[in-house]
C-alpha cells in the first residue's frame, strides 16, 4: 500500500493543507484506489515554505492546491 503523509501543521494548515487533503481524497475515490493508497495526517515535515508539505517514499513535495493531480498521477504511475 502506498502511503502519503499530508502535513496538517498550522504552517501547512495557514498554506492550504485543507484543500491539498480533500483534493486528495477525492482523487482516490475517483481512481478506486482506497485499497491501494493510504492518505495520513503528519505534522511539521520541514518544509512548508512553499507550500503544503507531502511526503511520498521518504522524499517531501511542496504543493499547492492546483499542483496536487500531477503530483497524484506520479504517485500512481510511480515515476517518483
Amino acid at each position: 500500500m502506498k502511503e502519503i503523509h499530508i502535513c496538517i501543521g498550522s504552517a501547512c494548515h495557514v498554506r492550504g493543507s485543507y484543500q491539498v487533503v480533500e483534493r486528495f481524497k477525492a482523487l482516490v475515490a475517483e481512481n478506486h484506489l482506497e485499497d491501494e493508497i493510504e492518505l495520513m495526517g503528519s505534522f511539521c515535515l520541514d518544509a512548508c515554505s512553499d507550500g503544503v508539505a507531502v511526503k511520498y517514499n521518504d522524499k517531501i513535495y511542496t504543493v499547492k492546491v492546483d499542483e496536487v493531480d500531477a503530483l497524484f498521477d506520479k504517485i500512481v504511475r510511480e515515476e517518483i
